[in-house]
């Protein structure tokens, strides 16, 4: 399973990356491989207003519709419009083209609040 060290993770299995003072989105590739086949994806609209913990997006899969929970608290400033037609990239990078949103964090200590790397590869083998 490929967990990058230098993202940030929660216990639902999406991660984070810090990028000028803003958070991207998406999810893990252990998430992606229990999901299986992505084939749509529910972004969320820029200037929605998201809460820690809350759901903020759907991602459909031949198996099963699972909630995209938010790592932290903001407002989405830029979704991945490339899932429309392309959902498959969850599957396929993950941590690269496979992103779902941006946001810009109402509490930019909330991030390092996220489970590391180390972290997350504990959770995910226990």
């Amino acid at each position: 399973m490929n967990v990058p060290e230098e993202l940030r993770y929660t216990s639902d299995h999406e991660w984070a990356r810090l990028e000028d003072g803003k958070v991207r989105i998406g999810i893990t590739d252990y998430a992606q491989d229990a999901l299986g086949d992505v084939v749509f994806v529910q972004l969320p609209a820029p200037g929605t207003k998201v809460e820690a913990g809350a759901s903020f997006s759907e991602v459909e899969s031949t198996k099963s519709v699972s909630d995209i929970y938010a790592p932290l608290a903001g407002t989405v400033v830029a979704a991945n419009d490339d899932l429309a037609d392309a959902p498959q990239r969850l599957n396929e990078d993950p941590y690269g083209e496979g992103w779902i949103c941006l946001i810009e964090p109402d509490d930019a200590g909330a991030y390092e609040g996220l489970l590391d790397a180390a972290a997350y590869r504990q959770l995910i083998t226990d």
